[in-house]
């Protein structure tokens, strides 16, 4: 093989990924469609002007496993502890039942056991990268279904490195009891590294370097990654595991180091290059012609996905009592197949678990997921609002508030609505609590916001303020101010409008997250609007005088 045709091919596939990669962006899409279009046109089912794609796809690899130990390094223990029951419950129920539906459906269908399974855990992921773009571009990110949803592709993450290892346990030839003795020596194997990855990392390495001495030299922290990456890889492909799980455990034990901020910046841009290449590499062995010639196959698959895991996930969530609108949203929001999930449908191919046409009808699908996931995550809060008028107009609730509430005094008035119990919502209450505390009311959706409430000896609600009903039982119409603080603007927008609606004459103060959302909350009836971007400006304008005012008067004397 010719280095320099080879490093041709590259340029030649990253220059197609950036001109792609942009366009996409430009057309409000992921920019990983662009990659794996690149691929997909560069490639040896389209044009064929990559001679050399075998070489590239193996450069590729290093992306996999490059991608793994980044999103180990993202992954501390401590953080894992704070994904909640949503994320670390929710979301491995999530990937078990959806491997288990997707896996029964695929045997019913004719599909043995085994590849049964693979694609199972195949359609179990969602793409974290899409949708965490599309919510935080959206402002979306800090809503009830946004962090939600956030918590489950969180996990899904962490799950990819045991599915690829349950991928390629099933490519092994054996019985259940061969798999299973596969799979014990698998995971002795992984907790014998983990314990040496801990050595090196608890006692080894602070010998050998410390904080100052990376502070100065910036090169160290590179290499310390560099080395960490390629070793653990290397030593997980020596004890017969995958090279990404080796990957991933290293950078989970390193995210544990001092040096763990600076690591994730240098290596951002290997990152960038490796991942880019893999995604292209995938695209490669896309076959539109395939894709055209069984696109009703296609279709029908696509529909079953979306349709299917939106189902799950939003059982799912209800299961941890989100309500049926958030349920949904996050439902539809995940209705996709990851990135990830290319990783496993290429352990699959190579463990000879499918064939050529399973395996492209496969990213055919999942290419066209990625596409819908745009309109699926801008559709997710319309959708979800019109469930929770349809849900409350065809089952009414005696007891809009939730079974967990007290009905509200009917002599109730004069009293102050707090709208969320988030910590804007407690700063509210902490400073109203010493005039005002019998006043006070709060009404949550999160039950333990709602706890919280009622640990500061706070009337608590638990609803859904945009819902007029709810909003009636809280006598908004006696009230002397509702103070709105969700974060998430369109929620913020909708019990702006409900309180307007309802009662006109009731002062609302309402939170923007970001200025642009301003002007919304106004028109909707917010007679206060309390711009955070703006707030936060005066606030570091008035530290920065401070910091100053002294110095200039030494320097006026001075002078």
């Amino acid at each position: 093989m010719d280095l320099w045709l080879a490093l041709l091919d590259v340029l030649i596939l990253l220059l197609a990924a950036l001109v792609l990669g942009a366009l996409c962006e430009r057309l409000k899409q992921s920019a990983i469609l662009g990659y794996l279009l690149a691929g997909t046109l560069l490639g040896p089912n389209a044009l064929d002007w990559m001679p050399n794609h075998e070489a590239v796809a193996t450069i590729a690899e290093l992306g996999v496993a490059l991608l793994l130990f980044t999103i180990g390094l993202e992954f501390s223990w401590r953080r894992l502890r704070r994904i909640g029951a949503i994320g670390l419950g929710g979301g491995a129920l999530q990937v078990f039942v959806t491997t288990g539906v997707s896996t029964g459906v695929c045997v019913a269908l004719g599909l043995a056991g085994r590849p049964a399974l693979a694609v199972g855990a195949m359609i179990a992921l969602s793409s974290t990268a899409c949708v965490l773009r599309l919510l935080v571009s959206r402002s979306e990110i800090d809503g009830i279904y946004g962090r939600n949803a956030l918590g489950i592709l969180l996990l899904q993450d962490i799950a990819v490195v045991p599915l690829v290892l349950f991928v390629t346990m099933l490519g092994h030839d054996g019985s259940v009891a061969q798999i299973g003795w596969e799979t014990g020596r698998a995971i002795g194997a992984a907790a014998v590294m983990v314990a040496a990855l801990h050595f090196l990392f608890k006692y080894v390495l602070p010998m050998l370097l410390n904080a100052e001495e990376a502070a100065r030299n910036r090169e160290l922290p590179i290499l310390l990654a560099i080395v960490t990456f390629i070793g653990a890889a290397s030593a997980a492909h020596w004890l017969g595991l995958s090279a990404a799980l080796g990957a991933f455990m290293a950078g989970m034990l390193l995210a544990e180091s001092p040096f763990a901020t600076q690591i994730r910046s240098d290596v951002a841009s290997l990152r960038t290059l490796f991942v880019t290449l893999f995604f292209s590499s995938i695209g490669m062995v896309a076959d539109p012609a395939w894709a055209v010639n069984h696109w009703a196959t296609v279709a029908v698959v696509v529909a079953a996905i979306v349709f299917g895991k939106t189902a799950v996930t939003c059982s799912v969530a209800c299961l941890f009592r989100s309500s049926l609108g958030h349920a949904v949203a996050v439902g539809v929001c995940l209705a996709q197949v990851g990135e990830f999930s290319f990783v496993l449908a290429e352990v699959a191919r190579q463990e000879e678990l499918i064939d050529s046409d399973l395996f492209k009808l496969i990213v055919s699908a999942t290419i066209v997921t990625l596409f819908l996931t745009p309109y699926l995550v801008a559709t997710a809060p319309r959708l979800a609002t019109a469930v929770e008028k349809l849900a409350a107009w065809g089952h009414p609730s005696p007891h809009p508030l939730g079974e967990q509430s007290v009905d509200p005094d009917s002599e109730m008035s004069g009293h102050i609505v707090i709208v969320g119990f988030g910590p804007a919502g407690r700063r509210i209450a902490e400073a109203l609590m010493e005039r005002h505390k019998p006043r006070l009311a709060v009404i949550e959706l999160n039950a333990k916001s709602a706890d919280v409430a009622r640990a500061y000896g706070l009337r608590t609600y638990i609803g859904d303020a945009t819902r007029p009903e709810v909003l009636e039982h809280l006598r908004i119409a006696t009230a002397k101010a509702v103070v709105v603080t969700v974060p998430d603007p369109a929620t913020a927008r909708q019990v702006v409008e409900g309180v307007r609606a309802l009662a006109p004459q009731t002062p609302t103060i309402a939170r923007a997250r970001y200025q642009v959302y301003r002007w919304d909350l106004i028109h909707a009836g917010a007679e206060v609007v309390v711009d955070e971007e703006d707030e936060v400006g005066l606030r570091l304008a008035t530290a920065v005088k401070k910091i100053l005012r002294p110095r200039g008067l030494l320097g006026s004397e001075r002078i």
